[in-house]
């Protein structure tokens, strides 16, 4: 079989991410490789997103770098996926009438069939699944393809930590958001696939899985008079051989049921870790957003999660300055983050998108220069929470999945020992870096932390507890 050469472009979301995964993982089965030069490859795929519009603007300026490339040799293939795909095909081959293939998130599987069509053949092709106002919903549901869920290690975080999709698809139908559009109506797949896969995964030499869901928590599979939902999922994962950690993402405030968390509290592989977006802490921004929760059912959530799993570290999401937003909307955003003191939170200005219920209904009327200041506002606020919040952690020892070399190992010199900086995860999914051998990197182990910043614990690795403010390092 002739090696051909595969360049992939990955933006966005865990999803994205896993759905690259499982692309490279058929196309290696047609005799490609990976490479990383666009001018090297044969074929030239982008994995795209529509969250934002500067995640389309990335693309498109790729998309312009490549333009030179295949008018130099016009056999090689460029294609682009994913949800952008989905909502502008038309857009793309109009601005780019040197793209040969676009895929929506719902046919990935019929990518390498694609290429060699576009390569047999020349001209456009395209394959996506039906908008939401096309048919019946299971007719639209059939049109999302089940992706085969081939899996290649080499596209993953680490080796030993994977995502694993359980839900595809939304019906929440926020009006800020174009995801029920590009990825259909909410399926929960079939447990036993799930299970399957989990075990693979385990084989592989994974350690942590991390479950993917638009809004995972609300997963459901009915199967005759079996209904299987997110708490029976993770008991019957639970048990596999060689998972260790088992992480979710990402949460629906109103389906965080008293049920879930016990379970989560009682599965010692579950991690006490919760992304639960809450968007806005004004009931009217809420409600423009149609998110269908209050603050109330919010601030229940989170007496539930004190209550029954009071280990949790929560985080969330924050979108400032949607379209009405006024001063005081945005203050009450600012006194929810201060409540509730959340781990961490992802805060975005919001981006109108064409397609959604605001961009045809309401009008995005916040200058981004308010837009700029409430983002820095509000991310100061939730900085210094997270550093205080960091502080009780030093002269304590917490339990660390090794992933790798952090960021920081290429820009600095090595200690006289000879041990690197390398940066984990805790099972809430805190960040530590802390100096070791690289022969630690996929194992879980104890580390005594002395220092922290707003995002990261710092710490030596331990080979005894010796008390709360006293800790041995290991020089291995």
């Amino acid at each position: 079989m002739t090696t051909k050469k595969l360049y992939i472009e990955t933006v966005g979301c865990q999803m994205n991410v896993l759905d690259s995964e499982m692309v490279v993982a058929s196309l290696r089965k047609r005799g490609y490789e990976l490479t990383d030069s666009t001018r090297d490859a044969d074929t030239i795929l982008f994995n795209t997103c529509s969250v934002r519009q500067h995640a389309e603007d990335k693309i498109y300026s790729a998309l312009g770098r490549v333009r030179s490339e295949k008018k130099r040799d016009p056999s090689k293939i460029i294609g682009v996926m994913g949800c952008m795909a989905q909502k502008d095909q038309h857009q793309i081959f109009k601005k780019a009438p040197y793209v040969d293939l676009i895929v929506g998130p719902g046919q990935l599987q019929q990518v390498p069939d694609l290429i060699e069509k576009a390569a047999v053949e020349g001209g456009q092709h395209s394959a996506l699944s039906l908008e939401r106002t096309a048919g019946s919903v299971n007719k639209i549901k059939r049109s999302h393809e089940t992706f085969d869920p081939l899996r290649d290690p080499t596209m993953r975080p680490t080796p030993f930590q994977a995502y694993l999709r359980i839900q595809i698809g939304c019906d929440k139908f926020c009006t800020y958001c174009i995801v029920p559009m590009t990825r259909g109506p909410e399926q929960g797949r079939v447990p036993g696939q799930i299970y399957d896969e989990a075990k693979i995964l385990a084989d592989q030499g994974c350690k942590e899985i991390t479950l993917l869901g638009q809004t995972v928590n609300s997963y459901k599979h009915v199967d005759g008079d079996q209904t299987t939902d997110m708490t029976s999922l993770l008991e019957l994962l639970h048990d596999i051989d060689g998972i260790e950690r088992i992480k979710f993402v990402t949460n629906y405030p109103k389906d965080m049921t008293t049920r879930l968390l016990k379970a989560i509290h009682t599965l010692p592989k579950v991690s006490p870790y919760l992304h639960v977006p809450a968007q806005s802490g004004s009931n009217d921004v809420l409600k423009r957003m149609k998110r269908g929760y209050t603050i109330e059912d919010y601030r229940d959530m989170m007496s539930r999660i004190n209550e029954h799993l009071p280990e949790a570290a929560v985080s969330s999401d924050f979108i400032v300055g949607f379209c009405g937003e006024t001063e005081e909307e945005f203050q009450a955003t600012v006194e929810l983050v201060k409540e509730c003191r959340f781990k961490n939170s992802f805060i975005f200005k919001y981006s109108e998108r064409p397609g959604t219920r605001a961009a045809g209904n309401l009008v995005d009327d916040i200058s981004d220069e308010v837009k700029k200041r409430r983002n820095n506002e509000l991310l100061a606020v939730q900085t210094q929470i997270s550093e205080e919040d960091n502080q009780p952690f030093i002269g304590q020892t917490v339990q660390v999945l090794v992933e790798g070399p952090s960021k920081k190992n290429d820009r600095i010199e090595k200690s006289a020992s000879g041990l690197m900086q390398l940066t984990g995860r805790t099972h809430d999914d805190r960040i530590v870096v802390f100096e070791g051998n690289q022969r630690l990197i996929g194992e879980i182990i104890p580390i005594g932390i002395y220092e922290c910043t707003a995002f990261t614990l710092i710490g030596t690795v331990i080979t005894e507890e010796v008390g709360p403010t006293q800790l041995v390092g290991l020089s291995v």
